[in-house]
């Protein structure tokens, strides 16, 4: 019975030697990740959860620096939209990349926070707070945090001069026309980035015809290159093959 103890013993303490390792490999950024700007040099990049224009209103939890970072797998297919886009003088813009938990745990706490409606006026002014985990806007898991999807669109080249947020601003509805909300230096497609509402869902056949195309082409070319949309949002998209299915990192930007 004794040496029958000591075995379990043994296991539960190289189970935890496992468990504290694996905790230790998900915070620090691996081999396996790359910044987007040493594949993709000409990338244009707004990391939005880096400054405070985005639905929280603030800067984001994990986000030290304004960089990009996927895996190789992501940014080497990323890179293939590129050069497709490139042959008709458009480029890449990104929102954002990997997302370390300890961000999305911020999102969910800002979700909670039903009085916090600072930002509602622009990202999400025709949805009630209280249903943003309902209807798929939040969760406590991102496909982000496994360091394989992206947020991005499209803008022409030479790329326009991108409008400044200035915090305390005016803000304006995400699903008015592109003249009426926050100036993009992007392509039109239909709605602002992290827009909550159903004009942002990527088939809407309530937006216009050019914003359609748009939308189309950014589909398309993702596909082509190994990537699937997350229909509720036309800017978000997944590496169908992706290296670590299972796993969410928490590792800062930076």
């Amino acid at each position: 019975m004794k040496r029958l103890f000591l075995l379990i013993a043994a296991l539960l303490i190289m189970h935890f030697i496992s468990f504290i390792g694996l905790c230790a490999e998900i915070s620090k950024r691996p081999d396996s990740f790359v910044d987007i700007q040493e594949v993709i040099p000409d990338v244009e990049i707004d990391i939005r959860y880096y400054g405070d224009h985005n639905f929280l209103g603030a800067r984001v939890d994990g986000y030290n620096a304004p960089k990009c970072f996927l895996t190789k797998e992501a940014a080497t297919a990323l890179a293939n939209v590129q050069k497709d886009l490139n042959k008709f003088s458009l480029s890449i813009k990104i929102y954002d990349c990997y997302r370390p938990q300890r961000a999305v745990n911020h999102f969910v706490k800002w979700a909670r926070e039903i009085n916090n409606k600072k930002t509602m006026k622009e990202f999400y002014p025709t949805v009630d707070k209280r249903n943003l985990f309902r209807d798929g806007y939040i969760d406590a898991k991102s496909s982000h945090s496994r360091g394989s999807t992206v947020d991005l669109t499209i803008v022409p080249l030479p790329v326009p001069l991108q409008a400044k947020y200035v915090a305390g601003q005016k803000l304006s509805a995400c699903y008015k026309p592109a003249d009426k909300r926050f100036r993009d230096n992007s392509v039109d497609m239909g709605t602002g980035f992290d827009c909550f509402h159903e004009l942002s869902h990527t088939h809407n056949a309530a937006i216009g015809y050019q914003q359609r195309l748009n939308r189309m082409l950014l589909k398309t070319l993702m596909e082509k290159h190994g990537f699937r949309n997350y229909h509720k949002e036309w800017w978000h998209y997944t590496l169908n093959d992706e290296p670590f299915p299972d796993t969410y990192f928490d590792f800062p930007v930076e």
